[in-house]
């Protein structure tokens, strides 16, 4: 666990979360890899063949959220319908974030 500037403990969690609704080909995990990068959350996106996007997150709590939110939003082309969310354990095995094909 890490510390913040307020000296509060930084629990790191993982979220792993299926997008659905119009989220393949139209950048949509290049916009979750964009707002990963920019929050400091690490993992990977890959698109599914059911036309569904999966992604695993990890990072603090907070950050998270932000990066789930920007999610719900999507890509100016895109529209998620319903995101399927579940808080995982962290694996650590990723130290940045990814597109999986």
């Amino acid at each position: 666990m890490q510390k913040s500037a307020t000296g509060q403990t930084l629990e790191y969690k993982a979220a792993h979360t299926i997008a659905h609704g119009l989220v393949q080909g139209v950048g949509f995990r290049y916009y979750a890899k964009v707002s990963a990068q920019r929050l400091g959350v690490a993992g990977w996106v890959r698109n599914m063949d059911d036309g569904s996007v999966e992604i695993w997150a990890e990072g603090t709590q907070d950050r998270l959220r932000q990066f789930i939110q920007a999610i719900r939003r999507g890509p100016t082309h895109g529209r998620v319908t319903q995101l399927d969310l579940t808080w995982e354990v962290p694996n650590g095995e990723s130290r940045s974030f990814r597109i999986r094909y």
